[in-house]
């Protein structure tokens, strides 16, 4: 017979201002930041689809770390994450994911720019999907990637969210700057 190894995620709520977000973690990291004000579905859900031999338990504790960096970098303490991060994705997915930690705090790049990182100039519609499906938001910068043209497209988080993330880092770099 078969063993089936069981992983414990750990999950807690991070709160900022209006949002509420469900964040998890794994003993090698944080594997999940959830949609502002979703429901718990939507986490539970991703770990049915990602992680299905997993176990979901709740403890604060256990993700207080990551919430105090959270917090940190939403005060504007903070431009960049120390945390851990336990990705699950493709190995083009994991490709994507890298690229955009080399986008710096309060800067963005296109689409086409982060397919041309990777080698790829013409798969900008997969790296839109890769982008899409990342699992960690704001700890892997997604939100950092915009339309070839300037304009703020989809972001799991929603556009207002999205919004919110530049203009906080865009004004903490400048204050850094000056």
């Amino acid at each position: 017979m078969e063993q089936i190894n069981h992983q414990t995620i750990y999950w807690s709520l991070f709160n900022h201002e209006n949002w509420q977000f469900y964040i998890a973690a794994t003993s090698k990291g944080l594997c999940y930041v959830g949609s502002p004000n979703s429901p718990f579905v939507e986490l539970s859900g991703w770990v049915t689809k990602k992680c299905p031999n997993d176990v979901l338990v709740h403890n604060d504790e256990e993700l207080k770390p990551y919430i105090d960096e959270f917090n940190e970098y939403f005060e504007g303490k903070r431009n960049q994450f120390n945390m851990s991060v336990d990705l699950r994705g493709t190995e083009f997915q994991q490709s994507i994911w890298s690229a955009l930690y080399d986008i710096p705090y309060g800067k963005t790049n296109s689409y086409s720019q982060i397919a041309e990182r990777i080698q790829k100039p013409q798969a900008v519609r997969a790296v839109g999907a890769a982008i899409g499906a990342n699992p960690v938001l704001i700890t892997v910068p997604c939100h950092r990637v915009i339309a070839k043209n300037g304009a703020l497209t989809g972001f799991r988080g929603g556009l207002e969210m999205k919004e919110f993330l530049l203009d906080l880092e865009k004004g903490n770099a400048l204050k850094k700057e000056g």
